[in-house]
């Protein structure tokens, strides 16, 4: 049970709220008093864990409509109610409609305190139940979205349903292709604002002319061509989630602007003179060391710190290669059903293709393999290539120094294009060449962005 589990009094009589509410801070609860059933009604919820007690003769609101309106609410929070010496009959008629339990005044201090105790001993069995059921639903679902049967998968599910429900923010870290935006989505579908906005942002393919008013918005006449008012992508998602894509790439001078929404849990559009209170979770996610980034003055430290509340680390399917066969399976059934075609059988030299592959790409290089394969193409084309195998050794024979190491350069740079799906600046970061040089070593090599799309 909760070490103070909070009670709200409920009198018009100040000096019974008073000693109401000292007996119960002596008896080790968290009194809160009102003096009308409106009030109380406001600080009340389905998340509300403790007890109320209330006077049944009230100005305003009484005793007996304010039991409905609780039991509206949720018909497990607790109602104690307090009655005069006539109002016995019209206790015994809430007790059918639902209170926990009566006291008649004047009523001793050992009697309240064991009424309040049990009642909030009940409160805390039927939370507790929640709670419960709620994880067992969420993993099963997760389960579900999140294959894979490698111990690493494992932890990362367990992982995955214990953030669930929290609301603090989460930094999701995984390579390319790992399937960070399905974990976000898990950590919202089977967390407490599932039936809320889910909103992505990729912050690598906002134009910097145009991030501030996507995520923050504007009200008309902010600045020339804002006709007319324009809800952001942080207000849109009010009560649900944003994830954030790609956070590496956000600009620095936006960093400010977001690590103030962060804190502040307010945002103000462009040309606003007032803030609007968010209730929003953040989920980040990036493929780079963040703290590097940080230490390299790419990113703000402040706001590194303030993303990581908690974090989450996607582990590459390289290192879970129990999972390589089963998730191909998995993926080709999807694809022959979407192509109308039967699923080929996966021979033995396949499956040993598959499990010796690095898979740069990870799980949606697994999953377009899986379409190729569906296809009647070959699943890794060009494997010798891709892993730096082969193309090395063809080099190797006879090659002078100078052409071995071209032959690695190019290797190098196909298996990251291939890697991230033949986008040159993502390759050209992963490499750490400036986006220019990698273009004219494309021009040098004839190689084509474009072959590497799948």
């Amino acid at each position: 049970m909760l070490n103070k589990p909070p009670v709200i009094v409920i009198d018009d009589e100040e000096h019974v709220r008073r000693s109401c509410a000292q007996s119960l801070d002596l008896a080790g609860f968290a009194p809160e008093t009102e003096d009308c059933g409106e009030k109380a009604l406001d600080q009340l919820s389905r998340s509300f864990p403790g007890v109320v007690v209330s006077d049944v003769r009230l100005g305003g609101m009484d005793g007996l409509k304010l039991l409905a309106k609780i039991k509206e609410l949720d018909e497990d929070i607790p109602v104690i109610l307090i009655t005069g010496h006539g109002d016995v009959s019209m206790a015994v008629e809430a007790m059918h409609n639902g209170a926990f339990d009566f006291l008649e005044k004047p009523f001793d201090t050992e009697h309240f305190i064991d009424a309040v105790s049990r009642a909030a001993q009940t409160r805390w069995l039927v939370m507790e139940n929640r709670r419960l059921s709620f994880k067992l639903n969420a993993r099963s679902g997760v389960d579900s979205v999140l294959l894979g049967q490698s111990s690493a998968m494992v932890q990362l599910r367990d992982q995955i349903t214990t953030m669930a429900d929290t609301d603090a923010d989460i930094l999701i870290m995984g390579e390319t292709g790992a399937g960070k935006e399905l974990v976000a989505r898990c950590l919202h579908d089977f967390g407490a604002r599932k039936n809320k906005h889910f909103v992505a942002i990729n912050c690598g393919a906002l134009p910097e002319t145009m991030i501030e008013s996507e995520l923050f918005g504007h009200v008309a006449g902010a600045f020339t061509g804002a006709a007319k008012t324009r809800v952001g992508k942080f207000e849109h998602a009010q009560g649900g989630t944003v994830f954030l894509d790609e956070i590496e790439s956000m600009p620095l001078d936006l960093q400010v602007g977001l690590l103030r929404v962060l804190q502040e849990r307010t945002v103000e559009p462009l040309g606003a003179n007032k803030s609007v209170p968010l209730d929003i979770r953040v989920i980040a996610a990036t493929k780079v060391d963040l703290l590097e980034a940080c230490n390299r003055g790419r990113f703000r430290e402040d706001l590194y710190y303030r993303l990581s509340v908690m974090t989450v680390n996607i582990p590459p399917l390289r290192n879970r290669r129990d999972d390589i066969t089963s998730l191909f399976q998995h993926f080709a059934g999807i694809a022959a059903t979407r192509q109308r075609r039967a699923s080929p059988v996966l021979d033995a030299a396949t499956s040993q293709q598959l499990m010796q592959h690095s898979w740069r790409g990870n799980v949606r290089e697994l999953r377009n393999a899986a379409e190729r394969f569906v296809l009647d193409l070959p699943p890794i084309p060009n494997v010798g290539a891709r892993d730096g195998g082969a193309a090395q050794v063809a080099c190797a024979q006879g090659a002078s120094l100078h052409e071995r190491v071209e032959c690695f350069e190019k290797t190098m740079i196909e298996m990251e294009l291939r890697a991230n799906n033949g986008c040159v600046t993502r390759a050209s970061e992963s490499l750490g060449v400036p986006r220019k040089t990698l273009y004219d070593k494309l021009t040098k090599y004839g190689l084509k962005r474009e072959d590497f799309v799948s």
